[in-house]
């Protein structure tokens, strides 16, 4: 039994180890967060105020937005001041499409609980479990597009592999070193010919510098004189 559960665990612990994994579970907690602030206020807004579906709907949306916004950089390790027009903007409207589920899902709670006649705690519970349940359905949206869309990674690495060496910006490339540089065939040429003419410079030398035979003399050419023959 122990062996089957960790068959089962190893590979889920395995993903959530992964990078996705990690995102994944800290936006779990976010959504925790968020969820829990939207249902206090929707809470409030029904059981103690008595609003209406709508502005009911609106105040619990907006109030997890504000607590979902800084989180979810936490969550993606973005730190510093937030890019106005690739974070801030495009997640505002991700969750106005948000607002849209949860406002149709939240009346739909209302005209249910009505239906069935419910009134009091009663009421209050059933419209927060409805909103829960398409809190689940929004929480698994706004993940695959959080991850994939708004905060995904783009390294020079990244587009580099993907278009082309073409595409790397002025300044990333590093010049290749002397070992890694590729060798082209004019040294070898170079090496050949100067192997070629070794030879014929050899023997320039040895030609140059041997001792050159030295000439006779016209009087070692002539033949002996001959000794005077003695008077008789």
């Amino acid at each position: 039994m122990a062996l089957a559960q960790n068959r089962l665990i190893a590979p889920v612990w395995k993903k959530l180890r992964t990078k996705v994994g990690v995102h994944f579970t800290r936006f779990a907690g976010v959504a925790i967060a968020s969820l829990a602030t939207s249902l206090i206020a929707l809470t409030i807004c029904n059981g103690l105020f008595h609003m209406t579906s709508t502005p009911a709907a609106i105040i619990a949306w907006f109030s997890g937005a504000v607590v979902s916004y800084v989180l979810s950089r936490w969550a993606w390790e973005r730190k510093g001041k937030p890019d106005v027009l690739r974070e801030t903007v495009p997640f505002w409207v991700i969750s106005a499409l948000v607002i849209v589920i949860l406002t149709l899902a939240t009346k739909f709670g209302y005209h249910l609980a009505s239906w069935l006649g419910l009134t009091g705690i009663k009421h209050v519970l059933l419209v927060d479990f409805v909103y829960l349940l398409a809190n689940l359905v929004t929480f698994l949206l706004r993940f695959v597009i959080f991850h994939y869309v708004l905060f995904a990674e783009t390294t020079t690495a990244a587009r580099a592999a993907a278009t082309g060496p073409d595409a790397v910006p002025p300044g990333t490339r590093k010049a290749p070193k002397p070992a890694e540089a590729p060798h082209t065939a004019a040294p070898a040429v170079t090496a050949e010919a100067a192997s070629a003419s070794a030879p014929e410079a050899t023997r320039g030398t040895e030609s140059s510098t041997s001792p050159k035979p030295r000439r006779k003399s016209a009087a070692s050419k002539t033949s002996p004189a001959t000794s005077p023959t003695p008077a008789e």
